[in-house]
């Protein structure tokens, strides 16, 4: 892992994943789908829909990438993926209940910590989010979340789903910055893994303690929350 220091003196921008990272993807769509669920008689856990429905997700997202054709907007592959879910489920839904439950994800909240972490590294740092999801979705989140981003780019300008390298490399010239004077943070090992690849230093936020696969693109800090990060950071 590179030293903090040299973390410091050579990060301008700190760019994070969006959705997992700076709002609670997984609980905020739980508390969604319980709801949901309850009404349809489905008696699964809600939180192991949430998450069979956010890995279908990224599954989906990956084949078309790898297609390499025209990029399928993320509401798409999110509509995509719930009726997939709920067809294996056996839970009878509507395309208005799909669209109900994809639609939710533009109202996440932060988890609790990010307000105040993200203020602390916005005194030192522009604040970047680069994001799978759709330009109106990530406009739309900004009264939910509410974090005052120096800036918001999405994917579908590079037209690929990260880890795609063509990702970051359109963030980095979008923002002006050269890749490694960009520190990115992400609760997804897959997100460091393919910004640390195209040039960019990397932090995983391990939330959920899980062991970094031995990939050779390790990322140069490993933290438990944005509060560390800010502690380390800021």
């Amino acid at each position: 892992m590179t030293d903090i220091e040299t973390l410091k003196s050579s990060t301008r921008v700190c760019m994070f994943d969006q959705y997992g990272t700076v709002v609670d993807m997984q609980g905020g769509l739980r508390d969604v789908a319980a709801d949901f669920l309850k009404a349809k008689g489905w008696a699964g856990d809600p939180n192991a829909f949430v998450t069979w429905w956010r890995r279908t997700h990224f599954e989906n997202s990956m084949i078309d990438a790898l297609l390499q054709r025209d990029h399928t907007p993320y509401r798409e592959i999110g509509h995509l993926s719930v009726s997939q879910v709920m067809d294996r489920a056996g839970i009878a839904h509507t395309d208005d209940d799909i669209r109900f439950l994809v639609a939710a994800i533009e109202r996440l909240q932060c988890f609790p910590e990010v307000p105040s972490a993200l203020g602390r590294l916005q005194a030192r740092y522009k604040l970047v989010v680069l994001s799978n999801g759709d330009p109106d979705m990530l406009e739309a989140a900004k009264k939910y979340h509410g974090i005052p981003f120096d800036a918001v780019i999405s994917v579908a300008e590079a037209n690929s789903f990260k880890p795609h390298r063509a990702t970051y490399e359109m963030a980095a010239r979008t923002i002006g910055v050269s890749m490694d004077h960009i520190l990115f943070v992400a609760n997804h090992e897959f997100d460091c893994v393919g910004a640390k690849a195209a040039g960019m230093r990397t932090v995983f936020v391990d939330r959920r303690r899980r062991p970094f696969a031995r990939w050779p693109h390790q990322p140069d800090l490993i933290v438990a929350s944005m509060t560390e990060l800010a502690d380390l950071m800021a």
